[in-house]
């Protein structure tokens, strides 16, 4: 039986006197599931590269105190050789990869670890079945969406057989039904083998129910640690059918759609007035697709898509992983051709990656934003602060962009991009890693930009920042446009729809249903 202990476990990074973990005692059990939730930059990440000895070993840093795996001491024992026992999931899954092809990157592992090679492929089969991938297996990781290469990483870790399976948001590019799969194995590892599951997530929804145990993340040090609902009721990034539960004060808030709808089944009828359509008066049409056509070599990605964006409008595009939405955005943005069809820009357009490193290139994110106005010809210091004000970047305004979190990159990425006052925004997964502040700030923002006559295409996995921001929704499938119409409308038909709706339709969000309740008892 393998326990991950932390005893009084101390660490700040090389030249940064902050403390990424502050005298940390935690002891996890062999067989547990633990959720790990927190802020971007509490500390998350770095409590889990602790198991398995990347911290220290390979970031440097001034550690204290001691994690122990079994009877090892990370301090003494390198990374590679706790390989075999704890498996650790990237929160980049580019960083994963080694070979050009995803069978052979699996087998990778397998071969530092020393295995014969008939051991070798009845592993790389299972785990490929497990997370249902065998249809990537000859693929090059590059060639891959960033949902189907985080299902890859997570198959070249689990292919070890570890004891422990550390995962820093697994599920942060995967479409609903890729994350529900992802959770479900690792539901089965740790139920049918006793696998012990460390795992750090934002989306909350789908990984909640699942834990035995909750940890909440604060400067380095765990606030709250204990079962799953007591310590996500009062925590920010809790589920929306949690935070529903709060405002409607059903005891004990629910953590799923099932024990939501028990509450509204066994509580008196509400009384609350449907919401009213918002009438919103979109301007001229700022950048469409006509009939737009894209392939990948001798793959069709897109096929004969007509998409138009108006002035003040936000449109959610939606889909599963690999249905053609980054392609659609980047042939928006000029960064692809088509291969038939156009595309009509009326407006400048900024496109943000799904990766933010891939346009960083200043030693520090205010020297990012400074860039894209010197580009443009324009100096602009009040901009660049308020961007970074809106955006939460303030205090991180010298650092690297590529020292942050995974949330905080995101975040530099949009404002590097937004600070130029682009018309059209194009923003591609930009919630990858975000917290829950950080989302509200990029919600706020993107309603400040469609409110002044911006527009914004948002491709997103994310169906509760759709149900907050957009105005249409688009779903695309096998490179079609499969469903086109109001935020509400779409949605409300998906199968992946927003919690709230779930459980009080047509409510799509818990702030509509606040506004509801203050309304009626505004009326008693």
């Amino acid at each position: 039986m393998t326990d991950l202990v932390y005893e009084a476990a101390r660490f700040s990074y090389p030249e940064s006197d902050a403390a990424a973990l502050d005298c940390v005692d935690l002891r996890i059990g062999a067989g547990e599931l633990v959720l790990v939730a927190g802020g971007s930059g509490t500390g998350k990440s770095t409590l889990l590269r602790a198991a398995c000895g990347l911290v220290p070993h390979a970031s440097g840093g001034r550690f204290g105190g001691d994690v122990r795996v079994g009877c090892r001491s990370t301090r003494d024992v390198m990374p590679r050789d706790l390989a075999g026992t704890v498996g650790f999931v990237h929160q980049d899954p580019e960083a994963a990869f080694v070979v050009d092809r995803v069978e052979n990157d699996i087998a990778f592992v397998l071969e530092n670890l020393g295995l014969d090679a008939a051991s070798m492929r009845r592993r790389v089969e299972e785990v490929l079945d497990a997370l249902d991938i065998a249809a990537l297996r000859n693929r090059a990781p590059s060639s891959l969406s960033g949902g189907e290469r985080q299902r890859c990483a997570i198959a070249a870790a689990l292919s070890a057989g570890p004891a422990v399976l550390v995962l820093d948001e697994p599920t942060s590019q995967l479409d609903p039904q890729g994350a529900e799969d992802v959770l479900a194995a690792l539901s089965r590892l740790n139920h049918d083998l006793g696998t012990t599951v460390l795992l750090a997530e934002h989306r909350l929804d789908r990984a909640a129910p699942l834990a035995d145990r909750a940890l909440v993340m604060e400067s380095g040090s765990i606030a709250a640690d204990g079962e799953p609902g007591a310590v996500l009721a009062g925590y920010a990034g809790a589920p929306a059918v949690t935070r529903l539960g709060q405002l409607l004060g059903w005891t004990p808030p629910p953590l799923t759609v099932k024990a939501a709808r028990a509450h509204v089944a066994a509580a008196d009828p509400l009384a609350l007035a449907t919401p009213a359509p918002v009438p919103h008066q979109h301007g001229d049409v700022a950048i469409a697709a006509r009939r737009l056509g894209a392939r990948a070599g001798q793959t069709v990605v897109l096929d004969d898509v007509d998409l138009e964006v108006r002035e003040g409008e936000v449109v959610a595009l939606l889909g599963r992983n690999g249905s053609g939405k980054t392609t659609l955005l980047r042939t928006l943005a000029g960064l692809a051709g088509p291969s038939h069809g156009k595309v009509e820009r009326h407006a400048r357009t900024a496109y943000v990656p799904q990766d933010p490193d891939l346009i960083f290139s200043a030693p520090t994110v205010r020297a990012e934003l400074e860039a894209t106005l010197r580009l443009l010809g324009r100096r602009d210091a009040d901009a660049v602060d308020s961007w970074l004000a809106r955006l939460g970047l303030t205090s991180a305004a010298q650092r690297h962009p590529r020292s942050l979190s995974g949330g905080e990159r995101q975040r530099a990425g949009v404002a590097a991009v937004a600070v130029g006052g682009a018309p059209v925004l194009l923003l591609d997964e930009p919630t990858r890693g975000m917290d829950a502040p950080s989302r509200d700030a990029l919600a706020a923002c993107i309603g400040d930009h469609s409110a002044s006559g911006g527009s914004v295409v948002l491709a997103t996995h994310d169906v509760e920042l759709a149900a907050r921001v957009a105005h249409t929704a688009v779903v695309i499938g096998g490179g079609d446009v499969v469903a086109n119409g109001t935020a509400r409308d779409v949605l409300s038909g998906s199968l992946f729809a927003p919690q709230v709706l779930r459980v009080l339709p047509p409510f799509l969000t818990v702030d509509e249903v606040a506004g509801a309740v203050t309304t009626a008892e505004a009326g008693t």
